[in-house]
């Protein structure tokens, strides 16, 4: 096994569906196109561009990488401090204020609570799944959280939908929380109610 393809192992905090996902991505990137990873982080690094999200654009213009195995092909390629392999680094980078991270404990422990979930570390949200997400947690500023839901936006009259979020498309509603306390038993029914639909 090559240096890069010991990196490009899938990710932990994935769901079973969410790794059979990663390991297409990576499998089928050399069927379709022809290239090795290890060819593929050559090119990457011939990039002129610094930024994620420049050297995303200039793969796909350039030599035709769609979205998802850019980003594969960069993380191999460009691989960060802060990587979906390191879970805790991640947890600990994203809930860095206590107030915010008590909050997030609270929610943890009620997601937790259902059976089967996995939590997803990401860089800028903590997700939570079953088959597919059901809710994720990212700080704001002042130490409050948003939780987001995969139910709508009705189903509670604290619910609002989300604007500009990048957790799952799936998670309908947003619910900022101001406090542990916060995350009572309606929060907890309104995650059983995204989990049942995971």
């Amino acid at each position: 096994m090559t240096t890069a393809e010991t990196k490009a192992k899938a990710p932990s905090g994935l769901t079973p569906r969410q790794e059979k996902w990663f390991a297409s991505v990576q499998a089928s990137l050399e069927r379709d196109t022809g290239k090795t990873i290890d060819e593929w982080v050559a090119i990457a690094k011939t990039c002129p561009e610094t930024r994620p999200r420049a050297r995303t654009q200039w793969l796909k213009e350039h030599h035709g990488l769609g979205v998802n195995r850019a980003a594969h092909v960069l993380s191999v390629a460009f691989p960060s401090d802060m990587r979906w392999d390191q879970p805790e680094k991640l947890r600990d980078a994203l809930w860095t204020d206590p107030a915010s991270r008590a909050i997030f404990e609270a929610v943890q422990t009620a997601a937790t609570a259902l059976p089967e979930v996995v939590v997803g570390q990401r860089k800028a949200v903590t997700a939570f799944s079953r088959k597919v997400q059901f809710a994720a947690a990212r700080p704001v500023k002042g130490g409050t959280v948003m939780l987001g839901l995969a139910v709508e936006p009705t189903a509670d009259s604290r619910l609002e939908a989300p604007k500009n979020e990048s957790w799952s498309e799936r998670l309908k509603a947003r619910m900022p929380l101001a406090s542990p306390a916060a995350v009572d038993a309606s929060v907890a029914a309104l995650l059983k109610q995204a989990w049942e639909r995971s």
